[in-house]
């Protein structure tokens, strides 16, 4: 019998249930997704993007672009969000060799996290000095508002305090120690610059410095859950981000995460507001704008040895 077709329901299961059998990648497999890329493009970029929900419009600012679809790419696992376009995508932004991932992969997808932030690794093979993150998140600080921009000043972990954490498994000596520190995870100048950035442009009521949490999805949070998170200092929730800037602190790379606020997080049980899918994806579409200038400018002041001006 002949295996699934590429991208049907019963081949991206059989791909996700191969995951259950192992327990990371190997250095080699890392390796030959990074030789495969820098054999299929002269860019050489110094700088990453993660694009989070309705956020892929900035990976079509980058110019002179090479991309590959996620399914063309070695080792590669497969984005099904939707708002996730599934490219990877090559090119200068504001003269700056940069690469930009039109979506991201998520625990509640069902991949392990070894999994999840397999392209963290493969940028620091390929010569990735900084990655910036970003993601779309449920305002939690009353202060907020929808289409604020929060620089990530630190984060919460909580499926790393039921046990799920990317750097479980065996230790790959060639990218970092096996207890890495997490104090210093978002890089303090790469958030001065972002803060400084933003209210240059005129943003200044708009950008915003706090606490993340991650959950694992995919349901948005209860009215509880919220109120909890509140009162242990988070601004604002979501369900990614964290395990790559894990994974990236571990390899040595620079970090800056910033979360777009689409929606504010209900704890009130008298509310009728709630949470979804397509809010979110639409807030994302109407605050890309603010957030490609602000991204635009920062890679431009990121100078290739990790220096900011």
């Amino acid at each position: 019998m002949a295996p699934p077709a590429p991208g049907t329901i019963k081949h991206e299961a059989m791909r996700i249930e191969d995951c259950d059998t192992r327990t990371g990648y190997t250095y080699e497999e890392y390796k030959q997704t990074a030789d495969w890329l820098l054999a299929n493009t002269d860019h050489r970029p110094a700088v990453a993007i993660v694009c989070g929900s309705g956020l892929g419009a900035l990976g079509e600012l980058l110019k002179d672009q090479v991309a590959f679809h996620y399914s063309d790419i070695p080792n590669f696992p497969h984005s099904t969000v939707p708002g996730h376009a599934g490219r990877l995508i090559f090119g200068n932004l504001n003269g700056k060799p940069c690469v930009c991932m039109q979506g991201r992969f998520h625990f509640y997808e069902g991949y392990p996290l070894w999994k999840v932030t397999f392209p963290i690794r493969v940028f620091r093979l390929i010569g990735v000095e900084t990655v910036i993150l970003t993601n779309a998140a449920g305002g939690l600080n009353q202060d907020f508002k929808v289409g604020d921009i929060m620089v990530i000043l630190d984060h919460i972990n909580m499926p790393g305090f039921a046990g799920h954490n990317p750097l479980s498994g065996p230790k790959e000596e060639q990218f970092g120690p096996r207890f890495p520190p997490m104090s210093d995870a978002y890089d303090k100048d790469l958030r001065k610059l972002a803060l400084a950035v933003g209210q240059e442009l005129g943003f200044a009521e708009k950008i915003r410095e706090g606490v993340y949490c991650c959950l694992g999805g995919p349901n948005f949070e209860t009215i509880a859950e919220c109120r909890m998170l509140n009162s242990l200092g988070v601004d604002a929730v979501g369900m990614s981000t964290v395990p790559e800037v894990i994974v990236a602190g571990h390899c040595g790379l620079r970090v800056l995460g910033m979360s777009l606020v689409t929606n504010k997080a209900v704890m009130d049980y008298n509310s009728e507001a709630t949470a979804s899918q397509d809010e979110v994806l639409q807030a994302g579409k109407d605050s890309a704008r603010f957030l490609e200038k602000l991204i635009a400018l920062l890679v431009q002041r990121i100078e290739p040895n990790n220096n900011v001006s």
